[in-house]
Formats: structure tokens, C-alpha cells, sequence
């Protein structure tokens, strides 16, 4: 049984609406960030798929700098969260627009 492209990118659109529903309705800066992750997942997913299908290696290329790239975001999103809640004791992204000076 193999998959066709089609159930690729279906799988990968969900993942992306499941992603970005989080992002707009979650207030916990963690779960922001995990949200952004499924994203950034269902992107490579896509990446991987058209590189299978199309007989090159472009996507999986592709896919490896989204990941490192995605490892930076993740280092800078918890410094920033730690910041944070040091401040504030809570990691609520309320809690970040009273930090605006």
C-alpha cells in the first residue's frame, strides 16, 4: 500500500490548522511556542513530500534548515519566556504587553 501525495499534504494542512487554531487561541506562551512547532512540522511534512514525489532533494534540504532554524526559535522562545515570568510570575502573553515601556 503506498500514499499518494495528496494524503501527504492533507495531513500536512491539518497539522498547520491545528497549529496556527493554537497560536490564535492559546494565552500561555509555551503552548504558543509548541503550536508554532506543529506548524513549522507540517511545512517540512510538505517540504519532504513534494522532494519524495518529485525525485529531488531540494525539500529535504529545505526541511533540515526549517528544523535548525526551528531549534533557534525554540532557545530564544524559552530565554524569552524565563525572562518573563521572572518578572512577572506568570508566562501569560499578557503578562508581555505590560512590559511595553
Amino acid at each position: 500500500m503506498t500514499l499518494s501525495l495528496e494524503n501527504y499534504l492533507i495531513v500536512s494542512g491539518m497539522l498547520f490548522a491545528i497549529g496556527a487554531l493554537g497560536v490564535m487561541t492559546r494565552r500561555n506562551l509555551i503552548m504558543i511556542l509548541l503550536s508554532i512547532e506543529i506548524m513549522l512540522n507540517a511545512v517540512n511534512l510538505s517540504f519532504v513530500a513534494f522532494s519524495s514525489y518529485g525525485d529531488n532533494v531540494t525539500g529535504q534540504v529545505s526541511a533540515l534548515f526549517v528544523i535548525a532554524i526551528a531549534a533557534c526559535e525554540v532557545a530564544i522562545g524559552l530565554a524569552i519566556a524565563v525572562l518573563v515570568f521572572q518578572s512577572q510570575r506568570t508566562i501569560s502573553t499578557d503578562a508581555v504587553s505590560r512590559l511595553k515601556g
